[in-house]
């Protein structure tokens, strides 16, 4: 076991390495950097300042020394496979770098928004698996029957229902109309001086709705797996045994079933629960005013912050690896007949 552990962390640094560079490479070629940003905006001001009659200086351009030091600043004064080098030696002591937009430590900032995203990726694994996973044992015991045939129809339309448009329908008529939720934030704006049974209750009120709008996909998939994984271990001989030999059907299905069709289920649990830390879904944070991962990750890229590009796919890429590492090793742990050779 060991040796198949040894083996997948040094295949990491190959993978990490790939990631990083094609995304480098990428970066590159995409017009509009930093540099070019920072121009952009001073040629705004000085036509501003120009409009206005304050004779503003910026209008007759950058000063060459000015352009060289703002290069120089966000480390464009380098050649591109310096500034490559530079930053794998960085990661390779966890040091992220500081973000060009925030100007501020990118671990920082991961922590800063990583609150919002652990709330609403934490409690959309927690509903899914909680309720996901017995609605579908049901399904699988009750096969063909109206039950199940009702509830596969309500899971199906609400997977078919994007996550966005859900939390648009649920903030017009929930948020707007009836006015029963708040329409933005994870907390209300007095919730320092509530108690801390008011807090609770607050925080619930303000995430009902994003969560909502989150669950539903995921939801439908974890429901049908385990109906089909259940199903597909019922009818195998084993269990046509087992009920030969007398037992009830409560300890064939979960003594003996239970255990062998949740494998999907169990080798897909660290992934999912490690996603539920750093998987920020980007416009339900946008819908409804969240600033968590997923909107630092899109202003990041659309105001060319590099160092907070690169420094989260290297966090998130390490993590998602070592995450695969567990969920093989979970696999062997919940099936014995699987070798690691």
């Amino acid at each position: 076991m060991w040796a198949y552990i040894l083996k997948r962390l040094f295949l990491m640094i190959p993978t990490l390495f790939g990631v990083l560079l094609l995304t480098f490479v990428v970066i590159q070629f995409v017009p509009g950097g930093p540099v070019e940003q920072y121009l952009a905006e001073a040629r705004a001001g000085a036509a501003a300042g120009e409009g206005a009659g304050m004779g503003y200086r910026g209008g007759q351009g950058v000063d060459p020394k000015r352009l060289e030091e703002i290069k120089a600043l966000y480390g464009f004064d380098k050649p591109a496979h310096q500034r490559f080098i530079d930053m794998l030696g960085r990661f390779a002591r966890f040091d992220l770098g500081t973000s060009f937009m925030h100007n501020k430590s990118v671990s920082d900032l991961i922590l800063e928004k990583l609150p919002v995203s652990i709330t609403l990726g934490l409690w959309t694994f927690l509903i899914s698996y909680g309720v996901a996973v017995p609605l579908g044992v049901a399904k699988a015991v009750r096969a063909g029957s109206r039950f199940d045939l009702i509830s596969t129809l309500i899971v199906l339309v609400g997977y078919a229902i994007p996550g966005f448009v859900l939390g648009v329908a649920l903030l017009v008529i929930f948020g707007g109309q009836l006015q029963w939720f708040p329409l933005r934030g994870l907390t209300s704006a007095n919730w320092e001086e509530l108690s801390w049974g008011a807090r609770i209750v607050d925080y619930l009120w303000h995430i009902t709705l994003p969560v909502t709008a989150m669950v539903l996909g995921s939801f439908a998939v974890t429901t049908m797996l385990t109906k089909n994984a259940f199903l597909e271990e019922i009818r195998k001989q084993y269990v046509m045994t087992a009920r030969a030999k007398g037992l009830s059907e409560r300890q064939v299905l979960w003594k003996h079933v239970f255990r062998n069709a949740l494998i999907p289920i169990v080798t897909g649990f660290p992934a999912a629960f490690i996603g539920a830390f750093f998987t920020g879904a980007l416009l339900i944070e946008t819908l409804f005013s969240l600033d968590g991962l997923g909107l630092l990750s899109y202003e990041s890229i659309i105001r060319r912050d590099y160092p907070v590009v690169m420094g989260t796919l290297f966090l998130f890429t390490l993590i998602g690896l070592l995450t695969k590492l567990v969920s093989d090793l979970c696999y062997v742990w919940v099936d014995p007949r699987v070798k690691f050779d």
